[in-house]
Formats: C-alpha cells, sequence, structure tokens
C-alpha cells in the first residue's frame, strides 16, 4: 500500500517531479573592484581682459603660450596637452536702448592628462600660482582600455556561475549547460577626496619670473570603482524531491 501523510487532516500522495526535461537557473552575477586611478584630467581656463579687441587677444595668446610652455616642460609626466576652446567678446553696459562696449575679455580652456602622479600637485600649485588662470580638476579615472574591467567582467562571470551551481546544489540538482549570458551594463564611480575647483590666486604678474616657488599642493588619488554586472541562464537537471499534492 502507498503510504500517505496528512497535511491538516487530509490525505496526501506523494509524487515525484518528471526527470525527462531540463531545469532553468537564471541568476544574475556581479562584481565591484576598488583600485587606484591610473591617469588625472585637469583643466586649465587662462582668460584676459582688455579695453581693446585687439590687446585682449593679444594678451590671451601670451597667457596661454606661457601655459603651454610650462605644462610641456614636464615632458612624458603630462600625457596630453589640447586646446578645448577659444572665445573673445565684447562686455557690452547697457542703457536704456543704448549699448556700449567697455571691454574685450578672452579665455582660452586646454584640457591636460597626467600619469605621473608624482609631478601633480607641482603642476597644480604652478598653475594656480599663474596670475588670470583657473584650474579646475583632478579629476581621477582608469583608461578606457584598463584590464581592470575585464578583470571585473570575468568575476562577474565567475560568481553568476558559482550562484546557480549553488541553486541547483540546494535542489539536489546540477549545471548541464549555458542557455544565455547577457551584460547588463559596467559603470565607473569615485570615491573623491580630493577634486573640484581649485583657486588661482593673484599677485604675480603674468609673465613674470616668481621670486619664491609656489608651495606644492599635495593630492591624494580618489580610488576608482569598478562595477560589473551580468545576468545567466542555466540548463539543470530535474531536482530530485517529492511534491506533496493534496487529494
Amino acid at each position: 500500500m502507498e503510504p500517505t501523510h496528512e497535511f491538516g487532516g487530509s490525505p496526501a500522495a506523494a509524487a515525484v517531479a518528471p526527470i525527462g526535461s531540463p531545469a532553468v537557473i537564471s541568476v544574475r552575477g556581479e562584481a565591484l573592484l576598488v583600485v587606484e586611478p591610473e591617469v588625472v584630467d585637469l583643466t586649465v581656463v587662462v582668460s584676459t581682459q582688455a579695453k581693446d579687441r585687439r590687446e585682449a587677444f593679444e594678451r590671451l595668446v601670451k597667457r596661454n603660450d606661457e601655459v603651454l610652455a610650462l605644462l610641456r616642460s614636464y615632458g612624458d609626466s603630462v600625457e596630453r596637452i589640447e586646446s578645448s576652446g577659444v572665445a573673445v567678446h565684447p562686455e557690452v553696459r547697457r542703457g536704456g536702448r543704448d549699448e556700449k562696449i567697455r571691454s574685450y575679455s578672452g579665455a582660452v580652456r586646454v584640457e591636460v592628462r597626467i600619469a605621473d602622479f608624482a609631478v601633480l600637485g607641482e603642476i597644480v600649485s604652478r598653475v594656480a600660482d599663474l596670475e588670470a588662470a583657473r584650474l579646475e580638476g583632478p579629476r581621477w579615472r582608469l583608461r578606457r582600455s584598463s584590464p581592470v574591467y575585464r578583470k571585473a567582467r570575468t568575476r562577474a562571470v565567475g560568481e553568476a556561475l558559482t550562484r546557480a551551481q549553488d541553486y541547483a546544489e540546494a535542489l539536489g540538482s546540477r549545471i548541464t549547460g549555458l542557455i544565455e549570458l547577457a551584460d547588463t551594463g559596467l559603470m565607473q564611480s569615485e570615491h573623491v577626496r580630493a577634486t573640484g575647483y581649485v583657486p588661482a590666486p593673484g599677485g604675480v604678474a603674468f609673465g613674470a619670473a616668481m621670486p619664491v616657488e609656489p608651495p606644492v599642493l599635495d593630492l591624494e588619488p580618489a580610488s576608482q570603482e569598478v562595477r560589473a554586472s551580468v545576468e545567466a541562464r542555466f540548463y539543470a537537471t530535474q531536482p530530485m524531491f517529492e511534491i506533496k499534492a493534496e487529494d
């Protein structure tokens, strides 16, 4: 006679799940790596103002040349120097319907990428010590080709497989094959410890010899978080457990 089990006073028959078709286990695998940055980006903005348009432009050329010369003096420590914008425009004073040009303003933006962090503080200090120069940054980051991204993706796939195997083991089954693996995103963020706007103090005539070297600003690299996430579906054997059903 087949055994019966009582659930809430009602008899129940024992049944075994069919084992002909494979089961499917769907999981998500995630990875988080916290690493040191590989490069740092700065933006240097030099500006000028004069009564005459030509004079404003000539001052801008001189100040831009001095910034470029300073940056190039560091050789390979400065990986990239790019001029990303130039503007010269009139400053208009409005009074009723009349408009009068008061002066002309100009600005040049220079994008800088530094790979040698040992010179970063010195560069920041020297640029900030220039009159009419504004410094934005630092912006810490990894290179686009960094092997850290591949490492994060590989760990995410391994996490997905481990999680699927854990689920299969808990059910009394085993993984038999992969159905699908989908990348659900890869992003980078920052723990910022030293970033933002560094003011450019005045007091030294632009282009004049500095009597005293400016103090060097000590900047701490900001750790980079690299996240990877995948979704995976696996075939598994049918779990060997009994399904209790009421009569």
